[in-house]
C-alpha cells in the first residue's frame, strides 16, 4: 500500500499511508450475500437450464457491478500524508491523484458520526489556500490520530519534536 519512494522529493519521508477504513464493503458484501441467496434460490425453484443460466449471468453481473468495481475502487484508492504534502492516488485502469503542499493547508479538522466512532473512522477535512477551499477525505481510519499527526507536522502541536515541521515562509502578498 506504501506510495513508492521514487514519487517522494529530497527529504521526503511517509508519515500517514491509508486508505478509506474497510466500512466501505459493507454494502457490496451485503450485495454479494442477498444476489448468491437469489441466485441460488431462483436456480433451484426454476431448476429450468435456460432460465436458470440467465439467473446467473444476471447475479454475476450484480456481482461485478456492485461488489468487485467498489472493492477494487478501495483497494487501488490511498491517502498518504508525508513531512512535505498530502498525496491522495485512486483509479482502478486510469489513475487520479492530487498532492497539497503542507505549506498550503491552513486548518485541519475532522467529522465523526456515531457509527464512525464505533468503528475508529472518520471524515478528515483539509482546508489548503486554494480557491478549491477544502477537501473532504471520507472514512479514515483513526481520524483523530490523523488529524494530531497533520496538526504536528504543520508546527501547531505540543509534541515533544518527533515529527518533522514544515518550512513555511510567511507571504504577506508584496
Amino acid at each position: 500500500m506504501a506510495i513508492s519512494h521514487k514519487l517522494l522529493t529530497d527529504g521526503e519521508s511517509v508519515v500517514v499511508d491509508t486508505r478509506t477504513h474497510p466500512k466501505a464493503l459493507i454494502v457490496p458484501g451485503l450485495v454479494l450475500v442477498v444476489t448468491l441467496a437469489l441466485a441460488i434460490f431462483l436456480d433451484r425453484k426454476i431448476g429450468n437450464g435456460i432460465v436458470s443460466l440467465l439467473v446467473w449471468i444476471v447475479a454475476l453481473v450484480v456481482v461485478v457491478w456492485w461488489v468487485l468495481r467498489p472493492f477494487l475502487d478501495w483497494l487501488t484508492s490511498t491517502y498518504t500524508i508525508t513531512t512535505k504534502r498530502l498525496i491522495t492516488r485512486e483509479g482502478i485502469v486510469s489513475r487520479k491523484g492530487h498532492d497539497i503542499p503542507l505549506m498550503r493547508i491552513s486548518d485541519v479538522a475532522y467529522d465523526m458520526g456515531v457509527v464512525d466512532r464505533m468503528l475508529g473512522c472518520g471524515t478528515l477535512v483539509i482546508s489548503d489556500a486554494s480557491t478549491h477551499g477544502s477537501v473532504r477525505l471520507h472514512d479514515i481510519p483513526h481520524v483523530e490520530q490523523v488529524q494530531r499527526q497533520i496538526t504536528e507536522l504543520l508546527g501547531g502541536g505540543s509534541g515533544t519534536g518527533d515529527a518533522q515541521t514544515v518550512d513555511r515562509q510567511d507571504d504577506d502578498g508584496t
